[in-house]
């Protein structure tokens, strides 16, 4: 997954935030009033103001985005991809699971497409904007899914764009508000936006949530297409590959090292 957004390592408190913006305020509006000041400080002034709403916005933003994460629930694998002989969330289910916590939280989401510079694959946007006024842009990169597990084309480009661009806003979602999958009923609890703390998944069918933080530094580490790698997977997340694929994962990514 890629993210297009502005960037502030160095920015104050949010207190310290609001207290610049109004000191710039007053300062614009003594200007405006002072017939001496010329148009060029003016506008100086109005756009160190906007840089800094800018920056508070942005806060907002990141604040508001981890504590949103805190919150979100275990989604249900509600639906099996009977080719892959594996279970996966609907994006509907999904969606009606972390709904209540994004509204409550601010934010609001856009989906849309860009040109890919993958051979055969869409780009698929989410813009997350915050109430805040600051909004941040993430993308996936996702294969055309017109063919069958054989390579055979088993889909019309209609089909095949409606299916990719389904899994890519799955995909997206899950990334962007980290959110873990289980195979456990809980009576529809967490769909139902009671806002269930996520718990550590341990065994089972799926990587621990240890081995899922390793493969995702050493991903990290050596620039793999995170998209790729999981489709080969056939995973939605990092966390949901198969446990008894940890090793060819860490292998394919400890070669990819080997190779730069």
């Amino acid at each position: 997954m890629g993210e297009i957004a502005r960037t502030h390592d160095d920015a104050p408190s949010v207190p310290a935030q609001a207290g610049e913006t109004t000191a710039i305020i007053s300062m614009i509006e003594r200007a405006v009033r002072d017939p001496s000041v010329d148009i060029d400080k003016l506008e100086r002034l109005m756009s160190m103001q906007e840089r800094v709403a800018l920056r508070s916005a942005e806060m907002a933003f990141n604040a508001a985005m981890q504590a949103a994460q805190a919150e979100m629930p275990q989604v249900y694998r509600d639906a099996k991809n009977e080719q892959t002989r594996s279970r996966y969330a609907r994006l509907e289910s999904i969606s009606a699971a972390i709904r209540p916590v994004i509204t409550q939280h601010g934010f609001s989401l856009s989906y849309g497409t860009d040109t890919s510079p993958l051979k055969d694959h869409y780009r698929v946007t989410c813009v997350v904007a915050h109430a805040a006024g600051f909004s941040r842009t993430y993308f996936a990169d996702i294969p055309t899914d017109a063919n069958g597990m054989k390579g055979n084309q088993n889909k019309t480009a209609t089909h095949a764009f409606g299916s990719t661009m389904s899994y890519g806003r799955r995909y997206l979602l899950l990334m962007v508000f980290d959110i873990a999958l289980t195979n456990d009923d809980d009576d529809g609890q967490s769909a139902g936006g009671y806002n269930a703390r996520r718990q550590p998944m341990t065994g089972g069918d799926v990587i621990t949530d240890e081995q899922a933080s390793q493969i995702r530094a050493l991903a990290t580490e050596v620039g793999a297409d995170i998209g790729r790698f999981l489709n080969y997977f056939k995973a939605e997340s990092i966390p949901d590959i198969p446990a008894a694929r940890y090793a060819e994962a860490v292998r394919l990514l400890e070669a990819k090292r080997g190779r730069q």
